[in-house]
């Protein structure tokens, strides 16, 4: 893979710096509880299609008693699209040649009053240069103050940047986040944005910080609603109501999610690709 430029470089350290951060302050929540579950980590090298040196990533995994199952993956890839899926890509169509950095996180909780949740954050380089991702929350079991508290946050981080980003992002959310077999969405929403672009470096420079921020926002309301939940009682019926929207979790990320395809399309790490879907569902 060439080498990243500057902004590729200060992109893909900030996503590595926000993987720590989240992934020690998860280890926390476990030793809270009395667990001393840790992240078991994985790097992975992918191979271009042109047969040269294509990137890989590091994908991180825990398994505790307040995370059933977590995954925080980074990667930075780089090479050449293939065929008609380079068409698909946002300025790849006449020009293959692609180069992506990100992270992308996905919790399934053992309590199911905690919401699950997902989280990416990603900037990919074509004949184009954007960011893209945003944050959801999934929770069987749905309180609106967590609603409230999660959109609340999000809607800050954009607030500071445009007061245009969160109505926009936020109904591209409630769009994308649809199960349409199902006519139903997969959670509570969050916000989503993709190619977004700016003229120069002062617009790279936007683009980037908001980035930054939709990251650090999520670092500080997810764990704050875990902590909050984690200890509560919970049914045979709650966990069943988990199970089955679990299942709806998984129909969303094998059949619609674009990351997933993106990843399978690029030759990225199954494992690691896959680490979205839950340990265990159900279908009724």
């Amino acid at each position: 893979m060439i080498a990243p430029d500057e902004q590729q470089q200060r992109a893909r350290a900030w996503f590595e710096e926000l993987r720590t951060a989240i992934c020690t302050e998860f280890e926390a929540i476990e030793a809270e509880a009395g667990s001393d579950a840790r992240f078991d980590y994985i790097a992975w090298d992918r191979t271009d299609p042109s047969g040269e040196p294509g990137g890989g990533g590091v994908r991180g995994v825990m398994k505790g008693k307040v995370f059933e199952k977590v995954g925080v993956n980074v990667s930075t890839v780089g090479g050449s699209l293939e065929g008609d899926f380079a068409k698909s890509i946002h300025g790849a169509g006449e020009d293959p040649k692609f180069f992506a950095t990100g992270i992308s996180l996905v919790a399934h909780m053992a309590n199911p009053h905690v919401p699950a949740v997902h989280m990416n954050t990603r900037f990919l380089t074509t004949t184009k240069r954007w960011f893209g991702g945003g944050a959801d929350l999934n929770p069987p079991v749905p309180y609106e103050e967590d609603t409230a508290e999660f959109h609340a946050a999000l809607q800050a981080a954009c607030d500071a940047h445009d007061p245009a980003h969160y109505p926009r992002f936020k109904a591209w959310a409630d769009e994308y986040f649809h199960i349409p077999h199902r006519k139903t969405h997969r959670g509570v929403g969050g916000i989503f944005y993709d190619h977004l672009e700016g003229a120069g470096d002062e617009g790279w420079e936007a683009n980037f910080a908001f980035t930054r921020d939709v990251g650090r926002a999520f670092l500080d309301i997810y764990p704050r609603i875990v902590r909050k939940r984690m200890g509560m009682d919970f049914t045979p019926e709650d966990k069943q109501r988990q199970l089955e929207w679990r299942g709806r979790y998984a129909e969303f990320n094998l059949i619609y999610d674009r990351g997933t395809l993106f990843g399978l399309k690029t030759g990225g790490n199954i494992d690691a690709i896959l680490m979205s879907l839950p340990p265990m569902a159900a279908w009724s």
